[in-house]
């Protein structure tokens, strides 16, 4: 299991929302490059990058953040945020991605994504945006009326990579992450899971290194690496020991 440190792009600014919530924006770093090649020089194996204005209809403003990013490092990096058309993929894989993450677009349009899984192999995962075991969409502000388990049913034998859950309602408030859903989740899939939403510290940590999956991929760090919460090096040590 590796560590995926988080830039969230707003308006070419790397930033952390609460909750996901628009509105909650505070900037950390108006150089989101030099937070990339940062993140490359900790020793990460790869990068979470979300397009924030994208996931919010506000189309292409990080396009050219995205390409600067991809040309200054060289770990691979996996995009998510407003991803509902095949030539917004074919565009972020464009800039750079290395993997894509749908979230709306895998409710509304199943078989079209599945499609996109077989032309783009091992590059799509599908986003579990939960609140209270339901699955948002359109920027986190409408309920889908699926489950995760609804979403396995349907995409557990396509070809797409893996999923990415995250818990909304512990996304950036530092409180921990939601072992019990993370542990339900993993029993109902056999493909690769990345989790987020609430990462507070090495405890946390801990806790996924206890973990016994195969298929547990990786864990997002946010704002507990931003914060201070969060040494990514130790973080990723604590995770490669054989403690």
């Amino acid at each position: 299991m590796k560590i995926f440190p988080a830039i969230d792009l707003k308006e070419n600014k790397c930033v952390r929302l609460s909750r996901g919530e628009d509105t909650t924006s505070i900037v950390f770093n108006e150089n989101p490059v030099e937070q990339a090649k940062y993140f490359q020089d900790q020793g990460c194996s790869r990068l979470h990058l979300v397009d924030l204005d994208s996931a919010f209809g506000r189309m292409n403003i990080n396009d050219d953040t995205i390409y600067k990013i991809r040309k200054n490092i060289s770990i691979p990096i996996q995009i998510g945020g407003g991803i509902r058309s095949e030539d917004i993929v074919k565009n972020y894989f464009n800039l750079g991605a290395d993997y894509l993450i749908i979230g709306s677009f895998s409710i509304t349009n199943s078989e079209e994504v599945k499609k996109l899984a077989n032309k783009y192999t091992d590059k799509i995962y599908v986003a579990l945006d939960v609140l209270k075991n339901k699955i948002m969409i359109n920027g986190w502000i409408k309920d889908s009326g699926l489950t995760p388990q609804n979403l396995f049913m349907i995409y557990e034998s396509s070809a797409i990579r893996g999923y990415v859950l995250t818990d909304i309602a512990k996304d950036g408030m530092l409180t921990g992450l939601n072992q019990e859903m993370i542990l339900q989740n993993l029993s109902l899939t056999n493909k690769n899971l990345i989790v987020g939403g609430g990462l507070k510290d090495n405890t946390d940590i801990k806790k996924l290194k206890k973990i016994s999956s195969n298929n547990l991929e990786g864990v997002i760090a946010g704002k507990s690496f931003y914060v201070g919460n969060i040494n990514l090096i130790n973080a990723q040590n604590i995770l490669d020991s054989d403690a």
